[in-house]
Order: C-alpha cells, then structure tokens, then sequence
C-alpha cells in the first residue's frame, strides 16, 4: 500500500515538479488571494519557528522569502518595503547596539 503523507501547506512554487521528478505523485491547488494571505501569515510563523530552532542562512533566506512574498502579495513592492524599512532605520535607528530597554521612569 502506498503512503500518503498530508502537508496542507503553501510550499515554494518548484516543490510539485521536484516531487514529481524524484518519482512521486502529488495533489495540490491554488489558492484564492484570501487563502493565500492566510496560508503566508501560517508559513511567516512556519519558517520563523524553523529559525529559531536551526538558527542558521538557509531560515533566515526562507524567511525573508516569505516576507517578500507576504510584500508583494499586500500591494507592496520589495522597494517599497526596502524604503520603509531605511526610512524606520534613518528615524529610529537599527539594532546594531543590542540595547535592551529595562524600564523608563516618569519624571
């Protein structure tokens, strides 16, 4: 009996025709722009939790491919969220000095 393994998961878009050269069969769909917001907020979260526990490029390169996907598929362009991002940066600074905020006090 043939196994079949369920992903129900947004995969990168080569994936069926890898799966299908190594000799495998697979089942898929597209999604709606709706489903596919949904499904890159879950894979934000996927590949977020794959860096922490990994900790190494390939998470982080998977992870910025899914924020330029989510970017992109938002209406924002990746200038776009690059302008933002220099533009936060400019105004409120990076986190190159590694402070942590401890509390703050009224005066």
């Amino acid at each position: 009996m043939k196994e079949k393994v369920i992903y129900n998961k947004l995969v990168r878009d080569k994936i069926p025709e890898i799966i299908e050269a190594s000799g495998k069969t697979c089942e898929m769909e597209i999604l709606s722009d709706e489903e596919y917001l949904e499904m890159l907020d879950k894979k934000l979260d996927e590949e977020l939790a794959e860096y922490h526990q990994e900790q190494n490029i390939e998470e982080l390169a998977d992870l910025l491919e899914v924020l330029y996907a989510t970017a992109k598929a938002r209406g924002y362009s990746i200038e776009k969220l690059e302008h933002v991002r220099v533009k936060k940066q400019k105004s409120r600074g990076g986190f190159d000095k590694k402070i942590l905020l401890k509390s703050v006090m009224e005066i």
